[in-house]
């Protein structure tokens, strides 16, 4: 009787058969559209799935701003033995911590030795902190597409590879730790002996601003920030080049390590990144020397020289660099005006640098370019531009825009200070620069707390509102009959 359950076997996989086959004939009698409806149905994820790296972050943020306020107010931390008060140390810590290089305090003379290396601790936590986590999120982005556009994806920007996770954080540490040591064997010689101090204070002095000017701190030891090295072009040529790279971004900073020779291998962030920071770099540091360049106050006293070194170390610094040469609150309004443009705008994206960023600035360029010439659709360098990336500039740009300019009216309305006084420094709090015009040790306290929100939102806003919409994106099933507006 061994034969009736190998018959009864047969039987089974002969009715799974034309079960399968029956089924398959259903579903190619699916509509085209039904079918592809249903393939693009979106997997619901929780409401906030989206923002758990950067609210991760963001109470990883505030735990390190504490800890660093807590420590900063300890008698140790400062040289009167009795720590910072509370305004003080959570303002200090937060400039610090989100690389802004505004201060209430003096750095060198208000804080010991112990208070000035926790003030570097927060500073390399912070820089290291926001190339990751925009790195992160820009590689989580890149997982959200299906395989097909992940392989676009890579092939377009070659700087992380799909999945490429693990790896990142080291990277963005030996990159870190690569420039700044460069940096600090370049400027320490030249502290040492060609600006009299000893070997000890050299080194000190290199190390900490050498940490500083990578991750864009703009903070000193030196109440004059950088003014005593004025004219030196190999102290503040090697800063502003450790300031351009620590901005330019991590993604942009490894590509142009593969393929620095060849600019055609670069994908569209890289070419749109080097260019446009190239261009503003030259022009701003033109504009500069031209207006201040009979100003007695600034560059006008100084030598020909030192007026053009000057002039063009300005003209890097208010990318989010946040150092001075010369006295900002001195200069004509005209450049402080241009200074405030190039703040809000700052540099490359997943770098140390804040504002809009560079690849925002061309985007609309290339949007108005375009609607200028009556085109359709965008196009730059052989490619075209999506239209989820022109809303996320849109959108980035007018809240930037709106939040410097509900905080400037408020200021205006509830402090002494100018117009000018007061944007240039809610511009520099916005977009995480650090340049001032001294106001800032003045402001009455909850006015100095709310510059270190501004700092907050300013470091971490930008990379998680465009996180948000990004991850927010759903595809309509259908569409309204369309209406227009009067424009202009």
């Amino acid at each position: 009787m061994g034969w009736v359950p190998d018959a009864a076997r047969a039987r089974a996989a002969q009715t799974a058969s034309a079960t399968r086959r029956h089924v398959a004939r259903l579903l190619n009698r699916i509509p085209p559209i039904a079918r592809r409806w249903s393939a693009e149905r979106p997997t619901y994820r929780p409401r906030s799935a989206w923002g758990k790296p950067a609210r991760a972050f963001l109470l990883m943020f505030l735990a390190a701003d504490l800890l660093g306020a807590g420590l900063l107010m300890t008698p140790a931390a400062s040289t009167d033995g009795e720590g910072l008060d509370f305004v003080e140390a959570v303002f200090t810590s937060t400039t610090s911590l989100a690389v802004c290089g505004l201060s209430v305090i003096s750095i060198g003379h208000d804080l010991s030795v112990f208070g000035q290396l926790v003030v570097t601790a927060l500073i390399q936590v912070g820089g290291i902190g926001i190339m990751t986590l925009a790195s992160l999120l820009g590689s989580a982005l890149v997982q959200r597409f299906s395989l097909r556009m992940q392989l676009n994806v890579q092939a377009e920007n070659r700087a992380l590879a799909v999945g490429d996770v693990r790896g990142i954080v080291s990277r963005v540490a030996l990159v870190c730790l690569v420039v700044e040591a460069a940096t600090f064997v370049v400027i320490m010689p030249r502290m040492w002996l060609g600006h009299g101090m000893g070997f000890g204070e050299a080194a000190y002095s290199a190390f900490f601003h050498s940490v500083s000017a990578f991750n864009n701190a703009g903070l000193s030891l030196y109440d004059d920030s950088l003014t005593r090295f004025s004219g030196d072009l190999v102290i503040l040529g090697t800063v502003a080049v450790a300031v351009i790279l620590g901005g330019i971004g991590f993604p942009v900073l490894l590509e142009l390590r593969r393929h620095w020779r060849v600019p055609k291998h670069w994908s569209l962030h890289t070419r749109l990144t080097v260019v446009t920071s190239s261009v503003l770099f030259v022009v701003t540091g033109l504009l500069v020397i031209a207006m201040e360049w009979g100003n007695p106050d600034t560059l006008g006293g100084l030598h020909w020289w030192a007026r053009i070194t000057d002039g063009f170390f300005h003209g890097v610094m208010p990318r989010s660099g946040g150092f001075n040469v010369t006295d900002t609150g001195r200069m004509h309004d005209s450049t402080l005006l241009l200074t405030i443009m190039m703040m809000f705008v700052g540099n490359g994206s997943a770098g140390t640098a804040g504002g809009i960023k560079v690849a925002t600035l061309a985007v609309l360029f290339l949007v108005l370019w375009s609607e200028v010439r009556a085109h359709d659709h965008v196009h730059v360098f052989g490619r075209r531009l999506p239209p989820d990336i022109i809303r996320q500039a849109l959108s980035l740009t007018f809240l930037s825009m709106t939040t410097v300019a509900g905080t400037t009216v408020f200021f205006l309305h509830t402090t002494q200070f100018s117009f000018m006084e007061t944007l240039f420094e809610v511009v520099s709090a916005v977009g995480v620069v650090g340049l001032s015009t001294g106001i800032t040790p003045d402001l009455p306290p909850w006015a100095q707390l709310l510059l270190a929100v501004l700092m907050i939102a300013g470091r971490i806003g930008p990379v998680t509102f465009v996180t948000a919409i990004a991850f927010r994106e759903r595809k309509r099933r259908y569409d309204l009959a369309e209406g227009r507006t009067m424009i202009g």
